[in-house]
């Protein structure tokens, strides 16, 4: 019971500092959102709809490369090996460079190519062109903040992450009014002050570097493959899960595009972005629970793993339900807050999608959580199968089709029906699982 007692308190102090800071961390886009629809109407709320796969890109790979390290840093520590963790940090932040390198180059030279192969129209195409090379040139800045905010969580100090994150996201907020509106910068100023959290973040997260009690450092070693495939290989659910909420956001796109013109796609600009929120929520638990898991994994408790995925299950379950009630009870609120110019088409497609959408929220919650549980178990093929199903496998699919039957309500529908899908396919995978531990007995 002592133990249990234990891992409860351990689990609820990183989940909670967790959640805080993601959902701060979410607020880049939703502040966005919410100034540019009262600044620049459902022209601007397109174009950001249209940019923010690409942001989702660029945050994936970060996660990738934080979360990957981040979760084998926490196995390595607890076999204490101070050598290899410092050589894993630092094969993590060059993997995170590599990557800043190939975003900066696409921002130069492929801004054009990528505005127009996300659809672009010429009344949204100048807005949407200058906030992808924004996000772009800003990359490096993204992913070293990501790999420095995952370290740092596993390193003892989620306290520090939090304050990181919030820090970053409320000079978002701040910084959004100003350029916006005072100012006048239009998607610019909204780009700009969304591109500076992350240099205010990573100025709040730097002097960790410098504590003695801080367990990674920059040390001279060339890439190590064996290093950076442990990463990847932990890391992959974290991009997949990014990166296929910015295809879908594509695919939804070109849908919603063809059915209902941009208006469709400003009122799934709403959905999107609340979205993004909700999933900050999830990730925030899964972010919690993993320095948990990954210590108690590689200190061979298995008793006190079951404990904080079980922890964290509940969680998500009682969010899940929370957040279904509030939409479903406030949409017309909710959809009326981002509708500046009281367009009702807008207004209806937003309040039928918010109330169908997020069904999924306690099947995306499960995926999300099972994902992370087993990266964090040093399990990563059900997390990558999870991810790449719920991702691409299924849901492209489902939207192409339920959009051929039922048009824009099927495409509200694909995604509560995925997740639901994948979800029992996890359920399996944890079947499986224990089916095995039960026999090694």
């Amino acid at each position: 019971m002592k133990t249990e007692k234990n891992c409860l308190q351990e689990f609820a102090r990183y989940a909670s500092f967790n959640v805080l800071g993601m959902l701060g961390l979410s607020c880049y886009i939703l502040a966005d959102t919410y100034f540019i629809s009262k600044g620049l109407g459902a022209d601007g709320l397109t174009a950001l709809n249209l940019a923010i796969p690409v942001y989702s890109m660029i945050h994936g790979c970060g996660l990738m490369a934080g979360m990957g390290g981040g979760t084998r840093y926490a196995i390595q520590k607890s076999l204490g090996d101070s050598g290899l963790t410092d050589r894993l940090f630092t094969n993590a932040v060059m993997l995170a460079g590599g990557l800043a390198i190939l975003f900066v180059a696409i921002g130069v030279f492929g801004t054009d190519g990528i505005t127009k192969l996300l659809g672009a129209d010429a009344s949204v195409y100048g807005m949407t062109r200058t906030y992808l090379r924004m996000i772009l040139l800003f990359s490096p800045a993204f992913l070293m903040n990501n790999v420095l905010l995952c370290f740092v969580r596993n390193d003892g100090s989620p306290q520090r992450s939090m304050r990181a994150m919030l820090a970053g996201s409320l000079s978002n907020v701040i910084l959004d009014y100003i350029f916006i509106f005072p100012c006048g910068m239009g998607i610019f100023g909204a780009v700009l002050a969304t591109c500076l959290a992350p240099l205010i973040s990573l100025l709040l997260l730097s002097p960790h570097l410098l504590k003695k009690e801080n367990q990674f450092h920059f040390t001279r070693c060339k890439p190590e493959f064996q290093w950076i495939a442990a990463i990847l290989a932990s890391g992959v659910p974290s991009l997949v899960t990014e990166l296929s909420s910015g295809i879908v956001m594509i695919v939804f796109n070109m849908l919603i595009l063809f059915l209902r013109g941009n208006t469709g796609v400003a009122a799934y600009g709403i959905i999107a972005n609340l979205s993004l929120v909700v999933v900050s929520i999830y990730t925030g638990i899964a972010q919690g629970m993993q320095p948990v898991i990954s210590k108690h994994y590689g200190a061979g408790e298995p008793q006190s793993v079951r404990a904080a995925l079980r922890y964290a299950l509940v969680s998500m379950l009682a969010v899940s339900i929370l957040i279904y009630a509030g939409i479903f009870f406030y949409a017309d609120f909710v959809s009326a807050i981002f509708n500046k110019d009281k367009d009702q088409t807008l207004q209806n497609i937003a309040v039928e999608g918010l109330r169908l959408y997020f069904l999924s929220c306690p099947f995306a919650g499960f995926n999300i959580v099972s994902c992370a549980y087993f990266t964090s178990a040093a399990r990563p093929l059900p997390a990558n199968i999870i991810s790449i199903l719920r991702g691409f496998v299924i849901i492209l699919p489902f939207a192409f089709l339920f959009s051929m039957v039922w048009g824009m309500t099927g495409i509200w529908c694909a995604l509560p029906c995925t997740e639901l899908f994948v979800a029992g396919i996890g359920i399996l995978f944890f079947r499986k699982i224990q089916t095995a531990a039960a026999c090694s007995y």
